[in-house]
């Protein structure tokens, strides 16, 4: 029988994020033969959802992304086939064949895993590493386990790994994570030098709406689109994309998407909270809502954008919000503020309350008065 290679990039997560982002990006690269290769997509939860969609992806037929809303002012609404996904499967059916792709030709891993991806779980022990039967439960684990079979193995090639949960120095997180557990599990200093100096963990910013999923298998996104990367030594991209910036200040871009886009959408969330608006308004609704339009473009005016100036960023913060007021206007996005307002505490210590830290460090004499009532007002009403 014929073996087919490899596909060189291992994808953790079947999200219609990942599946308009980072995958979309490969398969355009792949047409301009500027990518790695393929992507093998692996399921590691259970959610039926989940394994819906790698039964469509498992024969590698390409699906479709739906593209739709505003760019210069211009609508645009294409669908594009997104044909670089050639394999998937679920990590606790088939450990095995994924054991032995890490093991083997594997250089890229991406991973997007949720808000609770990188959590640890209790029934995890050092005793996965021992055998082929036994799957980890947590995504770190699984990870740390396929990681110590490519270094038992002896694979030269070093491995770049993006982590693209929303996590602050998420590549550093996830390394810490990895290195920590197997300090606990007593893999020994070989196995966490190797960690540390042969895989290359990508600090990484992702930064897209993707508002809908198609079914069986695809997703409805923005124009919109960047993944900012950290740059560092020995790291290997994925693919060339015109979206990928590798840069040397990536807090500059995480600055921008947090204290504009995500700290936009989390004022609109507090004031549907507050006001208890319609309980199915969209972010286009409140956008074209004058007096909440009008409270929305005074804090970012009045409260954010100042910070941007004392930092020197004034400028690119500008830029920033022509093309998020675009964004937020996309006749197309039916982005619900309930589904914004959820969690809503702790996006509000993640995305308002370091505006008003960092005001306070710079020395700046600024009122603050929407980001301190709403940070006040606790997690609901």
């Amino acid at each position: 029988m014929l073996r087919l290679p490899t596909p060189p990039i291992l994808q953790f997560g079947t999200s219609r994020f990942l599946l308009a982002h980072a995958a979309l990006f490969v398969s355009q690269a792949l047409d301009a033969g500027e990518a790695l290769g393929g992507i093998r997509v692996v399921q590691t939860t259970r959610s039926a959802a989940s394994a819906r969609r790698v039964a469509a992806l498992a024969g590698g037929a390409a699906y479709p992304v739906r593209v739709r809303g505003l760019r210069g002012g211009v609508v645009v609404d294409e669908t594009l086939a997104c044909h670089a996904v050639h394999d998937a499967l679920q990590a606790d059916t088939s450990w095995n064949r994924l054991l032995d792709a890490v093991a083997g030709d594997v250089r890229v891993i991406i991973s997007n895993t949720g808000d609770e991806g990188f959590a640890l779980v209790d029934g995890d022990r050092s005793d996965c590493v021992d055998g082929r039967d036994r799957v980890p439960g947590s995504f770190p684990a699984k990870l740390l386990v396929l990681l110590h079979g490519r270094w038992r193995a002896r694979n030269p090639t070093r491995l770049s790994i993006y982590p693209c949960e929303l996590v602050e120095n998420n590549g550093d997180t996830l390394r810490d994570l990895v290195a920590g557990l197997a300090m606990r599990w007593n893999l020994g200093g070989e196995f966490s030098a190797w960690l540390r100096e042969h895989c290359v963990w990508a600090n990484s910013l992702v930064d897209r709406i993707v508002s809908e999923p198609l079914e069986p298998v695809g997703a409805i996104a923005e124009p919109y689109a960047l993944w900012a990367i950290e740059r560092q030594p020995g790291l290997v991209l994925p693919c060339l994309h015109p979206a990928i910036v590798l840069t040397d200040d990536l807090k500059r871009h995480e600055r921008l998407k947090l204290f504009l886009l995500n700290l936009g959408h989390t004022f609109l969330a507090e004031r549907w909270l507050v006001d208890g608006r319609d309980r199915d308004e969209t972010v286009l609704r409140a956008m074209h809502d004058g007096p909440l339009r009008a409270e929305l473009e005074a804090l970012w005016a009045q409260e954010v954008l100042p910070v941007f100036d004392a930092l020197g960023q004034g400028a690119d913060a500008q830029r920033y919000l022509v093309d998020l007021r675009e964004r937020l206007c996309n006749p197309f996005l039916a982005h619900r503020l309930a589904d914004i307002a959820q969690n809503h505490s702790l996006k509000k210590a993640r995305r308002l309350a370091p505006v008003v830290e960092l005001a306070l460090q710079l020395g700046l004499a600024l009122p603050l008065r929407r980001l301190r009532q709403a940070l006040a007002r606790g997690g609901s009403t």
